[in-house]
């Protein structure tokens, strides 16, 4: 082989951040992308909404020939490329309407009908208006079947499903001629999928280069005391809220989850509802509807035709009233429902927006509640694999190179089975006869 047909990884964006992943492999004249999304940037006071934007605060990279040419015109030498997506969360998906059209953009087949819904009012994502004048919200997406095969020229690209708390999550196994990398996308052993992950891990074997995620040791060391106090699972979070449903029989009780995590709310309303009917509002009741078939009652927020059952609708002033027949959903980006919610009632938040601290209007959120003499529950599950978690997941692919990103701290994982690269925004990675060396020395 040649060596200036090796292969090529280069690192250009959600290193040291959580999100905003964006990792190119080259080989020859081809090359492939993972993921396309952009980070929340809190030290931003307000927050870029438009392509031109999110250049001028260095949000996204320039990248030859990867965005649209209306947007941004530059030409690529790269004869065969494409973009695979991990899963659905904004921090994966959110820049995909600026992609160049003449780039294919692949995600498992679920992941891009939930996308498709989600985006339903052009608010999900960032909007395609700016770049088209027909009625589509997001662009043409190739999906893909669980463990399909893509070839991009020599690099082959494999789809295989992993546990997150995204729906129909995935990670990606890609074999170029000379070597065999592995990306988890975001990943867990704690959630409903398991046997996913391990299965990923099984088809991971022995890589020569791990990319993973790290999203656990940005905030405590491995295995840290406080992160094994706090554990939990999606079925003892379940087992919570079933319990406190049944436990106050005669006071209202409101909750809010994330929309992209359809396996937690089914499985809410499969338990929940031997004591109280779940409600949804009408854009949620859309989404799983059309994702898994489940149609639930709702109530409708704005003037947005969802193509619901209008015999399974509610009105607003019915849940406002209740305290006994309803387990009903407010979205927190409605918050103007919170002042009339009965006093004395309980609020379940349940890893949904706002997020956290981080959210210029989460302490406020908290203050409403709290000024309405509503409780509030804060009932999480991390989406993320705890930190021994992921050091269980490295030890089982027995990587050659481990490069752990998508953390604020990706030093905190090692390799056992191997050596370590921490890459930094625009390194390049070249692995030659198996052996590492990149432009900067480690």
């Amino acid at each position: 082989m040649d060596l200036k047909d090796r292969t090529k990884i280069t690192f250009h964006n959600g290193l040291r951040t959580i999100g905003g992943t964006l990792i190119e492999i080259s080989y020859k004249n081809s090359r492939i992308f993972f993921d396309f999304g952009s980070v929340y940037n809190p030290s931003l006071e307000i927050q870029p909404n438009s392509f031109s934007e999110l250049i001028e605060t260095n949000t996204i990279n320039f990248i030859d020939g990867l965005y649209d040419p209306k947007l941004l015109f530059s030409k690529s030498t790269f004869v065969n490329e494409g973009v695979f997506v991990s899963h659905v969360h904004l921090d994966h998906t959110k820049l995909i309407n600026f992609l160049n059209p003449r780039i294919n953009l692949y995600m498992s087949e679920k992941t891009k009908a939930l996308l498709e819904v989600l985006n339903i009012k052009n608010d999900f994502i960032f909007p395609f208006e700016e770049i088209q004048e027909d009625s589509r919200t997001t662009r043409n997406i190739i999906g893909l079947k669980d463990r399909e095969s893509v070839n991009i020229g020599e690099i082959n690209i494999q789809i295989l499903s992993v546990d997150h708390d995204a729906y129909d999550s995935n990670g990606y196994i890609i074999n170029t001629p000379d070597l065999k990398i592995s990306y988890t996308g975001d990943i867990r052993l704690h959630g409903y999928r398991q046997k996913d992950t391990l299965n990923f891990c099984k088809e991971a074997f022995n890589s020569d280069v791990l990319i993973i995620e790290g999203v656990s040791v940005s905030s405590n060391e491995v295995g840290s005391v406080f992160e094994e106090e706090n554990k939990t699972s999606e079925s003892i979070l379940l087992n919570n809220i079933v319990d406190l449903a049944k436990d106050n029989p005669n006071r209202q009780l409101t909750f809010n989850y994330y929309e992209a995590n359809i396996e937690r709310i089914t499985n809410i309303i499969k338990k929940v509802s031997k004591y109280r009917e779940v409600v949804l509002t009408a854009y949620n009741a859309k989404i799983l509807k059309d994702i898994v078939g489940v149609e639930v009652r709702y109530y409708t927020l704005d003037s947005f035709v969802y193509d619901l059952d209008r015999s399974k609708e509610l009105s607003l002033d019915t849940l406002l009233n209740d305290n006994n027949k309803f387990f009903w959903q407010i979205d927190g980006r409605n918050s103007n429902l919170i002042n009339r919610l009965l006093p004395g009632g309980l609020y379940i938040h349940s890893n949904a927006p706002p997020f956290g601290d981080y959210d210029p209007n989460y302490i406020q959120f908290l203050e409403d509640f709290e000024n309405s003499q509503v409780e509030i529950k804060l009932m999480y599950c991390s989406g993320h694999a705890y930190s021994l978690d992921l050091i269980r997941i490295i030890n089982m692919i027995k990587p050659k190179l481990l490069c752990p990103i998508h953390s604020f701290h990706p030093e905190r994982l090692f390799n056992l089975y191997g050596k370590r690269f921490l890459p930094e925004k625009g390194d390049v990675l070249e692995l030659i006869n198996k052996e590492e060396k990149s432009k900067n020395e480690f």
